[in-house]
């Protein structure tokens, strides 16, 4: 009797177990997809934040070389009108010589 007791015990314990394992299977799943879901968001964001990081960068670079090429010129300039103006001081101090 103990025997058929015990087994009746077990049988129902592992009828009333099985339900709520599968239950937690369904559950772990879901979990799981729900964290591919948020996984795939935030890669999505860090894509987004690299593309105006990079559109800043640019930017950025674009000014830089623009301050550049107008600050050579600029300079450029300046050192070829003093050239000339001391060549023509020159020129002068010559002519001034030799008159």
């Amino acid at each position: 009797m103990a025997k058929i007791l015990m087994s009746t015990a077990l049988a129902l314990l592992l009828a009333l177990c099985v339900p709520a394992v599968a239950q937690d299977d369904h559950g772990q799943s879901s979990g799981a997809k729900q964290d591919m879901h948020e996984a795939g968001s935030d890669m999505k964001e860090a894509g987004r934040d690299t593309g105006h990081a990079v559109h800043h960068a640019a930017r950025a670079t674009k000014r830089g070389t623009k301050k550049a090429y107008h600050a050579t010129k600029r300079g450029t300039k300046k050192v070829v009108h003093k050239s000339a103006e001391k060549t023509e001081e020159g020129a002068d101090k010559v002519r001034e010589k030799t008159q």
